[in-house]
Order: structure tokens, then C-alpha cells, then sequence
């Protein structure tokens, strides 16, 4: 579809999921979890926890995408924070059903042992 079609209202190609016309309850979820490992963590608690975030939360219903890992930023602003998960899910249903879903627990379990700081941050998309 040509640019200049996509959110012109008169035209017949107009798309029907333009952002300003989500219902309310339909925006993606972007859950952002900053931890900060322990001292007593596996020297591998990162890759153990971004090993366990790919085997287990991707088949999750209404998740759509899982990133993880250490920060590269050459800003140096982690304020401590070690490893970050970023999980995209579909709307805020999806997010409330992978809070208590039992392949969540394992990333729980692994980051609540072996961490001494946990952010948790969401935001509609």
C-alpha cells in the first residue's frame, strides 16, 4: 500500500489498526524485568536466566516476543543492574495469564534466588 494511502480516511486501502483507534483494553504490554544479581549468584546466573526466559516463556500464549541479556550500552547507566528480560505480550489479558503460568515459574524462581534487586516496569505499547 502506498504511504501516502496508509491513514488517508477516503481511501478504500485504509487500515483498520491504526494506533489511534485501538480499543482501550487492546494495547500491547512491554514487561521490563532489571536485576541485579546477588553476590553469592552463579557466575552464569545471566545466561542461566536468558537460557530459561528462550525455553519457557516463548511458548506462552499471547507472548510475542522475549529479549534478554547484559546490557551493551556505552552509557554505562545500569545503576547496578546486571541483566535485563523484556517480554512483548499481546494485551494486558495475556500479561495477567503469564503472571501465575507455570512456565513462568522457573524464570521466577531462577531470578528470585539468585538476585539481591528486582525492577519490574510495564508499559502499554
Amino acid at each position: 500500500m502506498p504511504l501516502d494511502q496508509r491513514y488517508d480516511d477516503a481511501s478504500p486501502a485504509r487500515e483498520s489498526a491504526r494506533p489511534d483507534e485501538r480499543r482501550a483494553d487492546a494495547h500491547e504490554i512491554v514487561h521490563v524485568v532489571l536485576v541485579e544479581w546477588s553476590e553469592t549468584a552463579p557466575a552464569d546466573a545471566s545466561e542461566q536466566a536468558s537460557r530459561l526466559s528462550t525455553e519457557h516463556l516463548t511458548g506462552i500464549d499471547g507472548v510475542l516476543s522475549v529479549s534478554s541479556g547484559e546490557s551493551v550500552s556505552p552509557e554505562q547507566l545500569e545503576a547496578g543492574f546486571d541483566w535485563m528480560l523484556v517480554v512483548r505480550f499481546r494485551d494486558t489479558a495475556a500479561r495477567d495469564g503469564y503472571l501465575p503460568h507455570p512456565s513462568h515459574l522457573p524464570v521466577a524462581s531462577h531470578l528470585r534466588d539468585a538476585s539481591a534487586r528486582v525492577v519490574v516496569f510495564d508499559v502499554e505499547a
